[in-house]
């Protein structure tokens, strides 16, 4: 069997959208290759190396059939700039280190971003005997520009040129929304290039009609609570006239959410913390409603909660413009509030009849997922140009 390597900066039991993806496309690919994956220690969100993994350099395990091979990295979630510089740094110096003494396959994923990373990988993996298959997930650094994480000026700039490096030197893009592939276009036209949506393969839960409520839309947000989400300042924003709101997750706002909660006891306003994707899956099923909110439109960017939410017959708010905008209004999956318009997102919410949000509409919302976002069908073009 054929060998192929998964190169990424994020991987299970890490959480988020980054890790699912990989460890789908990686169980997707097992039968037809020998599939390896290298990645960092476990540390994504919290910055600290996952407890099972402490005082490891390093550590390789067979889970799935699928070699895992962890490294070592610097891990870190400070907004400080140096501090994630050395992060990625430690991370590309262990990669480096593990080219050295390894056999690479001839045809390798590249998770990008983090830029850095993929960089390394693009620069000492390049070979006319390999195949070098990029999968771009975000535009950095222009969407840490449109994120206010970055300014312009001269690290901007270098980013830039690494940016352009990957792609150039790529044989394959693999891009997550039809921007990203159009702006790749912009900078050059060598590489095939290939939409491939951050589809999950999860299977079809058995809706039930849920007992009425008490009159309020139970709402839910589950993921990330990063900057990009702003869900601290949806807190703050929206209208609880019609809704109760249920948060899930943890990340970077996580104690400002907890204070804002306990200093506003009368709003319908509560945090469950994180829990597994498994459990999460059946939490989901119980709530009216769920909202994908971004706190700036980020050109390229497609929640992939768009793909799983829809599989799980739930119906979604959508505020943050851009193509997961068009996928929520094409597909019928249900509203959208104007990017950044906290007055339209509360006028939408008050729209919304919680007698509509019925078995009928979460049945047609799954009917058109496992048609519209079927992962088997996708991962069978994939393998076609691979």
């Amino acid at each position: 069997m054929k060998q192929l390597m998964i190169i990424t900066s994020y991987f299970p039991p890490e959480i988020g959208a980054a890790s699912n993806r990989i460890y789908h496309l990686a169980e997707g690919l097992k039968n037809d290759y020998d599939v390896s994956v290298v990645t960092p220690l476990p540390n994504y969100p919290t910055g600290k190396i996952f407890k099972v993994y402490q005082g490891k350099f390093s550590a390789t395990t067979i889970e799935n059939g699928i070699k895992i091979n962890r490294l070592w990295i610097y891990a870190s979630v400070s907004k400080n700039k140096f501090l994630r510089l050395i992060a990625m740094l430690s991370y590309s110096f262990s990669l480096i280190w593990f080219f050295m003494w390894h056999k690479i396959p001839d045809k390798v994923i590249v998770q990008s971003p983090p830029l850095l990373v993929s960089f390394t990988c693009m620069f000492f993996l390049r070979s006319k005997k390999r195949k070098l298959i990029l999968n771009v997930s975000d535009l950095w650094p222009s969407a840490g520009l449109e994120l206010g994480a970055l300014k312009e000026g001269f690290a901007y700039n270098m980013l830039k040129k690494l940016e352009a490096f990957n792609y150039k030197k790529a044989d394959l893009i693999l891009g997550q929304s039809n921007e990203i592939l159009t702006h790749v276009k912009t900078i050059t036209t060598k590489p095939q290039l290939f939409l491939y949506r951050n589809f999950p393969e999860i299977e079809l839960p058995k809706l039930i009609e849920k007992p009425a409520s008490n009159g309020k839309i139970k709402m839910v947000y589950a993921g990330l609570l990063g900057v990009a989400q702003g869900i601290h300042k949806l807190c703050n924003e929206i209208d609880y006239e019609t809704i109760e709101f249920h948060i899930y997750g943890s990340g970077a706002e996580e104690e400002a959410i907890k204070n804002l909660i306990a200093s506003k006891k009368d709003l319908p306003l509560y945090f469950h913390g994180r829990v597994n994707r498994d459990e999460l899956h059946k939490v989901l099923l119980t709530y009216d409603l769920t909202i994908i909110p971004l706190l700036n439109r980020i050109y390229g960017s497609v929640p992939s909660k768009i793909f799983e939410y829809a599989k799980l017959g739930l119906p979604m708010l959508y505020f943050g413009g851009g193509e997961g905008e068009d996928l929520i209004k094409k597909n019928s999956l249900g509203w959208v509030a104007n990017e950044g318009n906290y007055d339209d997102l509360n006028t939408v919410l008050k729209s919304i009849s919680a007698q509509y949000l019925n078995l009928e509409l979460k049945t047609a919302i799954q009917d058109t997922a496992s048609i519209q976002f079927d992962f088997k069908k996708q991962l069978t073009a994939l393998k076609a140009v691979i």
